[in-house]
């Protein structure tokens, strides 16, 4: 019987900002952007009951609470307590299967010898991320994924909900059809006409019944609602590339204006390469125009680097035969991975002066924080610090 722990951050980056910022703690906020075109990034418990929610148009947000307070994202933030957060997952077991920055499935089958029952573990977990690094986090603990999944989301905020397996049709039964993983708009009303609406409707009927219905996802569905799900907790998900991108508020035109949020970019990829242990000879940029026309250009480099400054050259020498004088909403910057490391000679070279360099700076950065020293041009702009994209996790060292 496995132990599955799903952990969710409670409204994640409004929690860091209220965490760092003392004057917005209870306060209605909305982590986002330009307020005419948008989106909502976060939403604080404080202004749900409004009817704010993530991925809303920031418009229609502050049309339906005027009165909330706007923060402009930190990914940088939020990235350094995503990993202060994994690294306390990483106390408790090995097989972590990160979602996001702030979300994970645990599988904890092998530690209740060590730290006690699922739910214990959980309890440590939340009561160490709450100590430590001060945010709330609510968990949901069963033996399969799915049903872990819907027990953290209705724990929220800050609770831990545990289904037993011999709770767990009965826990699902009431619940919409809408909660069933895989039913979309579409499945859920064919389901709706088909007298189905809640979850132990779709458990009471026969898998074949369904099947006519709704094809091979009949069957599954079926599963679901009887509590079957056969898939395990896959860590450490090998990430193919590195990359960093940016939203501009307003629409940048010219190689200037643009030239600092490319390097700005290409340095946090190399960054971020660097603390993986890995490389790449694939760079690419990624420009989105403001009629939203995206293109991506790519080059092939001789050796793999980890380099920011070799990369920010490369990229710009991209952008510079692919910008076309328009208006751009998004640049973005990234380095596919070297599948096969590179073989080691018998006498290894001295690293390059680029290397001892890199080496000195990422010290720096690590204690002083990355905007403690850069470049001239980077140096009082706008472009972010070391940030990771929202929906990314940093990518984990290569296993030897």
């Amino acid at each position: 019987m496995r132990a599955i722990i799903h952990v969710d951050m409670d409204a994640f980056y409004a929690s860091v900002e209220q965490r760092d910022n003392p004057a917005l703690r209870g306060k209605p906020i909305i982590v986002g952007g330009h307020a005419q075109r948008g989106v909502v990034v976060a939403a604080s418990y404080e202004v749900r009951p409004f009817g704010v929610r993530s991925a809303m148009p920031m418009a229609r947000a502050m049309k339906a609470a005027p009165h909330a307070i706007v923060v402009k994202p930190r990914f940088s933030a939020y990235a350094e307590a995503s990993e202060q957060v994994f690294a306390i997952f990483e106390r408790y077991t090995p097989l972590i299967e990160p979602l996001s920055l702030d979300e994970a499935f645990l599988d904890v089958t092998a530690s209740v010898g060590l730290f006690g029952s699922p739910a214990d573990i959980a309890r440590r977990i939340r009561k160490e991320i709450a100590d430590e690094l001060s945010l709330p986090a609510s968990a949901g603990i069963a033996t399969v994924k799915f049903v872990a999944k819907i027990a953290s989301d209705l724990a929220k905020p800050n609770g831990q909900r545990e289904v037993r397996p011999e709770e767990t049709v009965a826990f699902l039964a009431a619940l919409p059809v809408s909660r069933l993983w895989g039913v979309g708009p579409k499945t859920e009303e064919a389901l709706k006409l088909a007298g189905l609406r809640t979850i132990g409707d779709v458990a009471a009927r026969e898998p074949e019944w369904l099947e006519e219905r709704l094809g091979s996802s009949g069957r599954h569905l079926w599963e679901l609602s009887q509590g079957i799900d056969v898939r395990e907790v896959v860590p450490d998900r090998a990430a193919k590339s590195v990359g960093a991108e940016d939203t501009f508020e307003e629409d940048l035109t010219g190689m200037d204006a643009l030239k600092t949020h490319v390097h700005s970019q290409a340095l946090r990829v190399g960054r971020r390469l660097r603390r993986a242990g890995v490389k790449g000879r694939v760079v690419q940029l990624k420009l989105k125009f403001a009629d939203f026309t995206l293109i991506t250009r790519r080059t092939t480099l001789r050796e793999a680097t980890d380099d920011g400054q070799a990369i920010y050259r490369t990229a710009l020498e991209l952008m510079e035969r692919s910008h076309e004088g328009k208006p751009i909403r998004l640049t973005g910057v990234s380095v596919q991975l070297d599948e096969v490391p590179p073989q080691l000679g018998l006498f290894p070279a001295a690293p390059p002066r680029a290397a001892k360099l890199n080496a000195a700076l990422d010290k720096i950065a690590e204690r002083f924080g990355s905007k403690a020293i850069t470049t001239a041009d980077i140096a009082g702009s706008e472009a972010p610090a070391d940030d990771e994209h929202r929906s990314e996790r940093p990518v984990d060292k290569p296993k030897r």
